[in-house]
């Protein structure tokens, strides 16, 4: 949750002053997922780094100071960069986030978002089982001890600044994303929602025909750039267990009148799964009887066609198959 929530508060709150200077920036990574990174940062700054001889990735470019981020295609980490600064990346691509060290210039504060991201993480997978109280007193512990940190480090005057902006929004975030979890975490146990809705194919489906198998359902639409981010690693998770006891489900909540646009993106899109397009978008019965405020937004029921969760991993975490080869293999 943080680490992408962390960006985009990041890139929003960035007001720094807009004079650019070179840049230099270097990454050794072991067990690499990509012969490329790729640097973004606003102003649709994009700047693509492919890998040297020697294995090397390397860049010097004109940049402005405030906050990027790059990606391997795979992952995607937070940066601060200025003018002047000559950051060196060494890391291993397989256990990315904890593995990352900067050396160089503007080491300091990359670090620090490193390992805060690491902590929020370790955060929210403990303290999002508590009870409401237990929650909000470590939630206050958590922001109290990172304010004091930020204050008493030797780091960029500005990033200080809207990086403490940046974590309270997150904070409360944060609160609102917990009480969405525990909503969620009602659901399990209990029947999923029946839908019929209009299959890709003309036809109808109805939840109750795909009873005897797993199901993981794929709220979705067209115009979603998260949920177009996840159908990559959806196609490779339908081949990954092509004839195994479970059907993959995307359900499009792409207003009526964009019913064409819809049909004609699954077939040039070449998605399988069963493809269905919801009758009332997010007014439709499935969709708020889930409590389904934001997509993508992914659901694995159990072969009775009750809920096994009702936020289920994304295709992109890594994780799905892990998840899908435990419930399949029982």
């Amino acid at each position: 949750m943080k680490k992408i929530t962390y960006l985009f508060l990041l890139a929003s709150l960035c007001s720094f002053a807009q004079t650019s200077g070179r840049i230099t920036f270097t990454a050794k990574i072991q067990n690499r997922n990509s012969d490329t990174l790729i640097i973004r940062g606003s102003n649709k700054f994009n700047l693509i780094i492919p890998i040297d001889k020697k294995g090397v990735f390397e860049a010097t470019f004109e940049g402005v100071k405030g906050f990027y981020q790059f990606s391997d295609k795979k992952e995607v980490s937070n940066l601060f960069l200025k003018p002047g600064d000559n950051l060196n990346l060494n890391m291993d691509a397989s256990a990315f986030d904890e593995t990352i060290v900067y050396t160089g210039k503007g080491a300091d504060e990359n670090n620090f978002l490193v390992q805060s991201a690491l902590r929020d993480e370790r955060f929210q997978e403990s303290a999002f089982k508590k009870s409401p109280e237990e929650f909000e007193k470590l939630l206050a512990e958590k922001q109290t001890a990172e304010i004091n940190e930020i204050d008493n480090g030797s780091y960029d005057k500005d990033f200080k600044e809207v990086y403490k902006k940046a974590m309270l929004q997150s904070n409360e975030y944060a609160k609102m994303e917990y009480d969405n979890t525990r909503k969620m975490n009602a659901f399990t146990g209990k029947p999923a929602p029946e839908f019929e809705y209009e299959n890709h194919d003309g036809s109808k489906t109805k939840l109750s025909d795909l009873k005897g198998k797993y199901v993981y359902i794929d709220v979705w639409a067209t115009w979603c750039g998260p949920c177009r981010m996840e159908i990559p690693y959806l196609k490779k998770a339908e081949e990954a267990f092509h004839g195994q006891n479970i059907t993959f489900v995307s359900i499009s909540i792409d207003a009526a009148k964009d019913h064409d646009k819809w049909k004609k993106f699954v077939t040039d899109k070449q998605l399988g799964g069963v493809q269905l397009l919801a009758d009332k978008d997010w007014n439709s019965d499935f969709v708020t009887a889930l409590g389904i405020t934001g997509i993508p937004r992914f659901i694995l029921l159990d072969p009775a066609g009750n809920i096994l969760d009702a936020n289920a991993t994304r295709p992109s975490s890594g994780e799905l198959e892990n998840q899908l080869n435990a419930i399949l293999k029982k």
